[in-house]
């Protein structure tokens, strides 16, 4: 890579220019790929949909779920910053077009990879909170561990830690709680 380009900054428009098949997320301008999913990771995301969408369609709720690979544009007018969270739930679908979601999606759920954990535990946690995402798990399945991140207005309203063997209450549906194992 030329030199010049480290400092370089990449926008949305160099995300879709990617080849095909390649994922990545952009922080700030920076360029992070991504490694495939692991198996574990696709059965506890596919499980949390599932759980998820039934909760919703069986309240005839009108949230929109959507695993990754979906884009999130946290700030519509930021060009610098998207991401593809694991999972996403949007309750105002005015903020939905066919290319993702613009604006802060109520709900993300990251399942940590190896690879990842910096991404999630930091990053990721900083913008969402700052994006006003009402709602932010951390999956970890190393650990078994799931850490709840409650905003609201850009702050942290609470964090509650669970483990896989716990029901996990679900903070945007009263009512609802989730046993990840």
């Amino acid at each position: 890579m030329d030199v010049s380009r480290k400092d370089e900054i990449y926008t949305i428009d160099d995300i879709y220019a990617l080849p095909q098949g390649a994922r990545a997320e952009l922080v700030d301008g920076k360029i992070y790929y991504m490694a495939p999913p692991s198996r574990t990771h696709q059965r506890i995301s596919s499980r949390l949909i599932q759980i998820i969408l039934n909760y919703i369609d069986g309240k005839n709720g009108s949230c929109e779920v959507y695993p990754a690979p979906f884009a999130v544009f946290l700030d519509p007018e930021d060009d610098t910053t998207y991401f593809e969270p694991d999972i996403s739930v949007i309750c105002d679908t005015s903020k939905l077009d066919e290319k993702g979601c613009h604006g802060a999606p109520d709900w993300i759920i990251e399942i940590v990879s190896p690879g990842s954990k910096s991404m999630d535990y930091f990053t990721k946690l900083v913008k969402y909170q700052t994006a006003n995402v009402r709602e932010y798990w951390i999956v970890n399945p190393a650990k078994e561990q799931i850490i709840v991140y409650q905003f609201e207005d850009g702050k942290v309203k609470e964090v509650e830690q669970y483990s896989f063997a716990e029901e996990v209450p679900v903070g945007i549906y009263e009512g609802f709680s989730i046993k990840v194992q």
